[in-house]
C-alpha cells in the first residue's frame, strides 16, 4: 500500500540533494485558429507539488492534458505553447543541473540490434563522468539493470516492435533503466504503463515506486487508465478534467473527496475507473450523485467537484505545505560530471558502428542491391568502344554512376535519429559528438559500396585503363556523392515526421539537383532563373559529372569509326569536353573532387544546425 503525501510538518530538506516540486496557478495556451481570440487554453490554474521518495500520478481523461502539465512541469513546452504562474524547486528559481532530472517518453526508442547489457552499458559510459573507472561505470549498469528486474535478460536482444527480443514491459523497463543511471533526483515518465498488460503495468510502477524510495527521487507520472493494483501502489493523485483540477492529495482520500460529493466508488471497483468515468467530459450523460436519485450532467458534476475541491481539507493542507516549501531555498545546482567529447564521440561511433554492422537493411541490403545495379549498369555499357561515336554513351554511364547510384543512398534514411532525439532530451551528449560519429562509423561501409559495386561498373564497362589513379578518382567521387546524399537525408529527417515524408521529400531535392546538373540540359541552355542560378552551382551533380568526365576524357585522343587514321578525324579529350558536355576546363579534376568533399562538410554542419532549430522549436 503507498504512503500518503508528505504534510507540512513533515517537511524537511536533506543533505542528499532532493528535490520538492511545487507549481502554483499554472496555466498553458495554444496558439489555434479555430478559436476567436487565436489561443486555446490547455491547462487553469493549477496548483500542486511534489515530494522525494513519493510517486505523484497525473491522471485524467484523453486530452485532459496530462501529457502538457508533465511538459510544463519538465520545462519541455512547445514554442506554439505560452505558460503562466510559477515553477519553483525547493522553493527557489533555478534550473536542475544536468543529471539531476530526466525524462522517459511513451514511446520506447531503443537501438534493437544491441542487448540489454549493451545498451545499458554504452548509456553509461555516455551519461557517467571521464573521471569515473570503467569498472564503476559497468558496476552502475549492472546494479540498474538489477533494479529493473532485467538481470535474466542482459544477452538478450532489444528487437523491434513485433519481433523475437524483448517484451513491451521489459522494453518499458529498459527505458527507465537507461535514465536511472545518473540517479536523477527528478523523474518524469509519460504513460509508463502504456501499452502494457496488467501484470507488466503492475510490475514496471513497482519498480519505480520502489527506486523512489531507495533513493529519495521525487516521481511525477502521466498515467492514463492504471488497474486497481497499480493504482494503490502510488502516493498522490493529481486528477485533471478539461485541463482543470479536479482533486490533488493522497490516493487513499480521493474516495473520500468523491463521498462526500455523492460520488462514492461502489465496492470491488477500481477506483481509478470510477473517477474516470466520472469526469469525462466526452461522453455527457447522466450522472447519480448522492443517493436520493438526484441525476446531474458530467459537465455539471466536474464544476461541482472542481468547486468542491477548494474547500476540501486536502487542498487547505497542499497550500500549506506549498507555503512551507517556498520559505526555504535550497536545492541541487552543482552539474554532475560528464563524460568528454572525445569520449562521447569514441562510445557513439562504436555504438553505431554496431547498430550499423547488425542491422541487415542499413548497409547490407543497399550493398546487396548496388551489387546487382552495378552488374546491370556494366552488362549494359559493357566494353564501351574507345571512339568518338560512342562518347555520348560514356557519358551516360558516367551520369548513371553520378546519379542513378548515388540516388539509391535515399535507403539511408537515418532511423536513428530517433535515438538522437531521445538521448538529447535527456542532454546525454551533444549534437557535435552524434554528427561526428555518425559520419565516422559510416565511412567503412559506404567505402565498401564504392569500391566494389563501383569497380564492377568500371570494369565491366571499360572504363579509363591507363593508370589505376583514375579508378580510384572514380571510387572516390563516388563515396563523396554517397556521403552528400546521406548528410542530405540526415537533414531532412531532422524536419520530417515520418519514414515515408521523408524518402519522399529527400527523392524530390535529389531529383531537382539532378536535373540542373549539367547532362539532362546543358550549362549554356539551362533558364538562368532558379536552374542557372542558384541550382547549377548548388546541386552537387554538377561537380560529380565534371569530375568523371574530366577523369574519363581528359588526356586521350579519340576517333572517328568511319574515317579511322585520318588526320581530321582525331578529336582530342579537351575539345570533347569544352564542346560536347560545356565542361568548365580551368580547373583540373581534383578541385571538383575538393568541392565535394567541402560540400559533405557543409552538409554536416547544417545536419548540425537543424539539430539545433528542431530542439529549440520543440521548447
Amino acid at each position: 500500500m503507498a504512503s500518503s503525501l508528505q504534510q507540512p510538518q513533515e517537511l524537511a530538506f536533506k543533505g542528499n540533494g532532493s528535490v520538492y516540486l511545487t507549481w502554483e496557478d499554472l496555466c498553458v495556451t495554444v496558439f489555434s485558429r479555430a478559436q476567436k481570440d487565436g489561443t486555446k487554453s490547455i491547462l487553469t490554474g493549477l496548483t500542486g507539488y511534489a515530494c522525494p521518495g513519493q510517486v505523484l500520478a497525473i491522471m485524467g481523461p484523453s486530452g485532459c492534458g496530462k501529457s502538457t502539465l508533465l511538459d510544463a512541469l519538465s520545462g519541455r513546452l512547445s514554442s506554439r505553447t505560452r505558460q503562466k504562474g510559477e515553477i519553483l524547486i525547493n522553493g527557489g528559481k533555478k534550473k536542475l543541473a544536468y543529471g539531476k532530472s530526466a525524462y522517459v517518453t511513451q514511446e520506447d526508442t531503443l537501438t534493437w540490434t544491441l542487448t540489454v547489457k549493451e545498451a545499458v552499458y554504452f548509456s553509461a559510459q555516455l551519461q557517467l563522468p571521464s573521471t569515473m573507472s570503467e569498472s564503476e561505470k559497468r558496476e552502475n549498469a549492472e546494479r540498474a539493470i538489477r533494479e529493473m528486474g532485467l538481470h535474466d535478460s542482459t544477452d538478450t536482444s532489444i528487437g523491434e516492435c513485433g519481433q523475437k527480443g524483448l517484451s513491451s514491459g521489459q522494453r518499458r523497463r529498459l527505458s527507465i533503466c537507461i535514465e536511472l543511471l545518473k540517479r536523477p533526483r527528478l523523474l518524469f515518465l509519460d504513460e509508463p504503463t502504456s501499452g502494457l498488460d496488467s501484470a507488466a503495468s503492475y510490475f514496471v510502477m513497482k519498480r519505480i515506486v520502489q527506486v523512489a524510495r531507495e533513493y529519495e527521487m521525487t516521481v511525477l507520472s502521466s498515467i492514463h487508465q492504471p488497474v486497481s493494483e497499480v493504482f494503490r501502489l502510488l502516493d498522490g493523485l493529481c486528477l485533471l478534467s478539461s485541463g482543470r483540477m479536479v482533486y490533488f492529495g493522497p490516493t487513499s482520500l480521493a474516495n473520500e473527496f468523491f463521498a462526500t460529493n455523492g460520488l462514492a466508488c461502489p465496492a470491488l471497483q477500481n477506483p481509478a475507473d470510477h473517477y474516470l468515468r466520472i469526469i469525462n467530459a466526452d461522453f455527457d450523460e447522466d450522472i447519480e450523485c448522492g443517493g436520493a436519485g438526484n441525476r446531474l450532467g458530467t459537465e455539471e458534476v466536474i464544476d461541482l467537484l472542481v468547486r468542491s475541491y477548494s474547500s476540501f481539507s486536502t487542498c487547505k493542507q497542499m497550500k500549506a505545505f506549498i507555503s512551507e516549501i517556498h520559505k526555504h531555498d535550497g536545492g541541487p545546482t552543482e552539474k554532475d560530471g560528464q563524460a568528454t567529447l572525445f569520449t562521447q564521440c569514441l562510445i557513439l561511433t562504436k555504438r553505431s558502428f554496431i547498430n550499423m554492422y547488425r542491422d541487415l537493411g542499413y548497409y547490407w541490403l543497399r550493398f546487396a542491391i548496388y551489387i546487382a545495379l552495378c552488374t546491370g549498369l556494366g552488362s549494359v555499357f559493357y566494353n564501351i568502344r574507345n571512339s568518338y561515336n560512342f562518347i555520348h554513351e560514356r557519358g551516360s554511364l558516367l551520369m548513371f554512376v553520378a546519379s542513378l547510384l548515388t540516388i539509391m543512398a535515399i535507403g539511408g534514411f537515418p532511423s536513428f535519429v530517433h535515438d538522437l532525439k531521445r538521448d538529447r532530451l535527456n542532454g546525454h551528449y551533444g549534437p557535435s559528438a552524434f554528427v561526428v560519429s555518425n559520419t565516422i562509423s559510416s565511412t567503412p561501409f559506404l567505402l565498401l559500396i564504392s569500391v566494389i559495386p563501383g569497380a564492377i561498373t568500371y570494369f565491366l564497362a571499360g572504363l579509363q585503363k591507363q593508370g589505376k589513379l583514375e579508378f580510384v578518382y572514380f571510387t572516390l567521387v563516388l563515396f563523396a556523392c554517397m556521403m552528400l546524399v546521406e548528410s542530405l537525408m540526415m537533414i531532412v529527417a531532422c524536419f520530417m515526421p515520418n519514414f515515408l515524408m521523408g524518402l519522399v521529400v529527400g527523392a524530390g531535392v535529389q531529383g531537382l539537383m539532378m536535373l540542373s546538373g549539367g547532362f539532362f540540359q546543358l550549362p549554356k541552355e539551362l533558364p538562368k532563373i532558379l536552374w542557372k542560378y542558384p541550382m547549377y552551382y548548388v546541386a552537387f551533380h554538377r561537380y560529380a559529372y565534371q569530375g568523371l568526365y574530366k577523369n574519363e576524357i581528359e588526356g586521350r585522343v579519340y576517333f572517328d569509326d568511319h574515317e579511322v587514321g585520318g588526320p581530321s578525324s582525331a578529336v582530342d579529350g579537351e575539345t570533347i569536353l569544352r564542346d560536347v558536355w560545356e565542361v568548365e576546363m580551368g580547373y583540373s579534376k581534383w578541385v571538383d573532387l575538393g568541392v565535394l568533399f567541402g560540400m559533405v562538410l557543409v552538409y554536416r554542419f547544417v545536419f548540425f544546425v537543424a539539430i539545433k532549430i528542431r530542439e529549440k522549436s520543440a521548447g
